[in-house]
């Protein structure tokens, strides 16, 4: 078994936005988990949007966050769940005053 610990996990670099993405665990290609926190008036990626080859759960533990996926916009508050299937352009940005938390997982 392996335990990781949140805040002493390094953040990633060169991202190109203000969000702090850290990956908790990186098994296989394509598997990932990991939490991410956006500050108020962040948007991930900064432009255009994303997209992944694995499907992407994600949990919001705390404030509220927009995502645009399937190209319509969605406002995700603490508490509810997400799935965005594989290959599906996707962004999400914190349009709230409060950092917003969330966990993810790739699958």
């Amino acid at each position: 078994m392996e335990i990781v610990t949140i805040k002493d996990a390094a953040a990633e670099t060169g991202l190109n936005t203000d969000a702090i993405l850290k990956t908790l665990f990186k098994q296989q290609e394509g598997t990932k988990f990991g939490t991410v926190v956006i500050p108020p008036g962040v948007r991930i990626p900064r432009e255009g949007t994303g997209v992944h080859g694995s499907d992407e759960y994600s949990l919001v533990l705390k404030g509220t966050v927009t995502v645009m996926s399937g190209g319509k916009e969605y406002q995700v508050t603490s508490g509810q769940a997400t799935l965005i299937p594989a290959g599906e352009a996707h962004w999400s940005m914190n349009r709230g005053s409060e950092d917003c938390e969330i966990v993810w997982v790739l699958i």
